[in-house]
């Protein structure tokens, strides 16, 4: 770890500032939030909650895997968190936060089926999405094939049921999530069923990876992530596991879900021409937004949907780094993407992050870092949300994730990349 931080301080030998935010931010996932488990999995908390999300512990340890290529030790604690995310999931492939041993604890007493290893259950798409990602991106960077176990074959059984039951969900599914005395957001509506939806051939998911509930149940960026690592789990079907039956299911439903994509996903916009929407219900409805959190409209690039000079994503890109995104705020002293799930004129590190490195300009990567200067209230560390007038008001002072995608921008900009990642082409 200390060589990769000091070949970022060489990189950024002239800004001090960049050099101590670094240093702080790429060690605190692995000093603060990484439990290595008596049974050779890692468990990983998500900062300054107990629980471990599927989604936050993937992206947690991403740049590690930089440091996984020649680190026996790294890549070890990664490939326990591999097995660790894999067993959760096949314990319960519809929750999103679990704790580290079956204790009960939970976030709320939601009416769902909820056990004493699960923190919270609702239901979101990229759950499943990032452990599959983080599994693939680890063989492509260390090699090992260990992971491609009994333990992934289970789960992934899993997940293509879950995502093939999903694509009718009014008729096929039992899933549902209520919570009382909560904001509209946190639960589900029609007795916990969520909006009705028509078939697309996409996948419905229950909540966006913000845990904000969808307004209409098609999340397009999930769905959109969900067709590349359906296509990642193709390649390791072919040439790891050598299911040639199972390669073939996950091309199908991952051009099942395409298809669904680009009939229902798209809208034409009156300034920016055809955009994809963020949500839809397959009935004429479209939610034209985007939000923060990954998967985005933003991070279509990111991870691997399309190219950066994607036409229709840089018509997307235009519209949601613009104020017709409402959730686009510019202020005194930033501007960027926020979300539902913090105040209003609040926007995300995340956000910033992947705006930097999904730039098509050196110009606009260059924005992001000063941004990045300027907007940690001193603290040598990145927040969940601040205020675009005055960061010193943040969310979360301990958000593990955030950290994390901040260190692979700097990284990005140093040209390392993760092996195997679509940035890495």
């Amino acid at each position: 770890m200390k060589t990769l931080i000091d070949e970022v301080k060489s990189t950024f030998s002239d800004d001090q500032k960049i050099q101590a935010m670094f240093e702080n931010c790429f060690s605190n996932t692995y000093e603060t939030t990484i439990r290595p488990q008596d049974d050779g999995t890692t468990f990983v908390i998500t900062g300054d909650i107990p629980a471990m999300w599927l989604r936050d512990s993937a992206a947690q340890v991403r740049p590690y895997l930089m440091l996984a290529e020649n680190d026996t030790k790294m890549a070890d604690l990664i490939e326990g968190v591999i097995n660790k995310q894999f067993a959760c999931i096949i314990h319960d492939s519809y929750a999103n936060a679990f704790n580290e041993e079956a204790n009960g604890k939970r976030y709320h007493d939601d009416k769902t089926e909820m056990t004493s290893l699960l923190w919270e259950r609702k239901y979101e798409i990229d759950s499943l999405c990032y452990p599959i990602q983080l599994a693939y991106l680890f063989w492509k960077s260390t090699g090992r094939t260990t992971q491609f176990n009994q333990v992934f074959r289970e789960a992934v059984t899993k997940i293509i049921e879950t995502w093939e039951i999903e694509q009718n969900h009014g008729k096929n599914s039992n899933y549902q999530f209520e919570r009382d005395n909560c904001p509209p957001q946190d639960t589900l509506s029609h007795d916990g069923k969520g909006a009705p939806v028509g078939f697309t051939g996409m996948t419905w998911s229950g909540f966006r990876p913000s845990d904000d509930a969808c307004e209409y149940g098609y999340l397009i960026p999930s769905n959109m992530f969900a067709v590349v690592v359906l296509k990642q789990l193709a390649e390791i079907a072919d040439e790891i596991i050598g299911d040639k039956e199972l390669a073939k299911t996950v091309v199908d439903l991952a051009n099942e879900i395409d298809q669904g994509i680009q009939k229902f996903g798209k809208v034409d916009h009156p300034m920016y021409g055809t955009i994809y929407a963020y949500e839809t219900d397959g009935l004429g409805n479209y939610n034209l937004m985007d939000d923060a959190n990954v998967p985005s409209l933003l991070a279509l690039p990111y991870m691997g949907y399309c190219s950066i000079d994607d036409p229709i994503y840089q018509n997307t890109r235009k519209f949601i780094l613009s104020e017709e995104n409402p959730y686009y705020y510019h202020g005194k002293v930033a501007k960027g993407i926020g979300s539902p799930h913090t105040p209003k004129n609040y926007i995300w590190h995340i956000a910033l992050a992947i705006q930097g490195m999904t730039a098509s300009t050196s110009a606009e990567k260059e924005e992001i870092l000063d941004l990045f200067k300027t907007t940690d209230a001193n603290t040598n560390c990145m927040h969940e949300g601040f205020h675009v007038d005055d960061p010193g008001k943040f969310t979360r002072p301990w958000f593990s994730w955030a950290n994390s995608m901040f260190s692979e921008f700097i990284l990005s900009q140093c040209n390392r990349v993760v092996k195997g990642s679509p940035l890495a082409k």
